[in-house]
């Protein structure tokens, strides 16, 4: 990372944050407007076109601050990480009503109201914020209700500060789930994605990439010899890569060898991602 990373603050030649006048030369500075996320998963890509690569996601119910609006996309900067980039603008809704619940289940499904018969109206992502506006039973089932009139099963909810105590575990949740570069949802996820939304569900805002993470995690750590210092919780970095320790031996990674979220014995890591990447460039402890 840099001291103005462009992944980090808004700033191109013509257009920045108003916040980084006199640090960054541009044209013309802007405050950011406030606006949240209104789609399920929210592609934040490198450049306002749809054919351009996606660096991160944002999901259901993030906070986001719009910097510019044009031809149908708009420059952001998320407000939970800072990452920055463009969104179709049809993504974005007003903040209306302060969330109250986050999704704790990997996925969930949005009814049209309390029935689980009904044929569903959308479906969201763990990490998703929402806001609780009332509650049904149906049958049995307990909804919890949105200001919307749809409805979620209260059980894949949680009030947001009520925390995971071990991210480790959270991680553990999405085993098979699909690799999915940029991705940070129970709908497909990379490796910094993976540890990102975990650390997240256990109250902890880490920063999005492998990089970034290698540099602000907790602390380095010098795994031992044969890496017998190793721990669960641990973070494993290779160069564009991370993995998390599940035991002293075993590691869980988003990774694009199975394309899935999936467990690996450290030492096959380190020998097949060695062969082409080369070894291991730090350790962390959180």
């Amino acid at each position: 990372m840099t001291a103005h990373d462009a992944r980090l603050h808004a700033f191109r030649s013509d257009l920045a944050d108003a916040r980084l006048r006199g640090e960054v030369v541009a044209d013309r500075f802007v405050a950011g407007r406030p606006a949240r996320i209104s789609v399920a998963v929210a592609d934040i890509r490198k450049a306002p076109r749809a054919d351009a690569g996606i660096n991160t996601q944002a999901l259901y119910g993030d906070d986001v601050l719009v910097f510019e609006d044009a031809e149908g996309w708009a420059w952001v900067q998320a407000e939970r990480d800072g990452y920055v980039g463009y969104v179709a603008d049809t993504m974005l809704g007003g903040r209306d009503h302060a969330p109250t619940h986050m999704v704790t289940v990997p996925r969930t499904f949005l009814y049209p109201g309390p029935d689980l018969r009904f044929p569903i109206a959308g479906q969201l992502s763990m990490g998703s914020t929402v806001t609780v506006a009332g509650s049904a039973e149906t049958r049995g089932t307990h909804y919890a209700i949105l200001p919307s009139g749809e409805a979620i099963i209260s059980g894949h909810l949680r009030p947001i500060g009520d925390t995971a105590a071990d991210y480790v575990s959270v991680a553990e949740i999405f085993l098979g789930t699909p690799y999915l570069w940029g991705g940070v949802s129970g709908f497909g996820i990379d490796c910094s994605g993976l540890v990102q939304l975990a650390m997240r569900m256990a109250g902890r805002n880490v920063l999005r990439d492998s990089d970034m993470q290698a540099a602000s995690i907790g602390e380095p750590l010098d795994p031992g010899p044969d890496y017998a210092g190793l721990r669960r919780g641990d973070l494993v970095f290779w160069k564009g890569h991370v993995a998390v320790m599940t035991d002293a031996e075993t590691t869980i990674h988003a990774n694009g060898h199975t394309m899935l979220v999936s467990r690996e014995g450290l030492k096959d890591a380190i020998a097949r991602i060695g062969y082409l990447y080369g070894g291991p460039t730090g350790f962390r402890r959180p």
